[in-house]
């Protein structure tokens, strides 16, 4: 099993939702998280003073898989989350020991 962490840009979500769906992928847990990258945050002006904003909003997808299904996931969310421009976001993908469900009691594969 592997945990696929997707870092996205918010109005990309209902997309990237959509098109996981779509190939079979239902369970996610999405956050709403704070960041930046390369992009390194951006300056406003409010009431008209200057002010920068270094943390910018993002959503933060988390999808344990099994392995076979890991690939498909990772090329959907490139696909719909990309637009081409600074910011898109990140994935991660890391290794899954365990995964029990507390209702059941089911493990591993089972319990995903």
């Amino acid at each position: 099993m592997k945990k696929v962490e997707a870092i996205i840009k918010p109005f990309k979500l209902d997309e990237v939702r959509e098109a996981l769906t779509e190939v079979g992928i239902t369970g996610m847990t999405v956050t709403e998280v704070k960041g930046f990258g390369r992009q390194k945050g951006h300056t406003e002006i409010y009431r008209g003073a200057e002010y920068a904003v270094d943390f910018l909003p993002k959503i933060k997808l988390e999808l344990v898989l099994p392995d076979a299904l890991v690939e498909q996931a990772v090329e959907t969310i490139i696909q719909a989350a990309h637009s081409g421009k600074i910011g898109d976001g990140k994935i991660f993908v890391s290794n899954i020991e365990q995964a029990i469900r507390i209702r059941t009691g089911e493990r591993d594969d089972a319990a995903v």
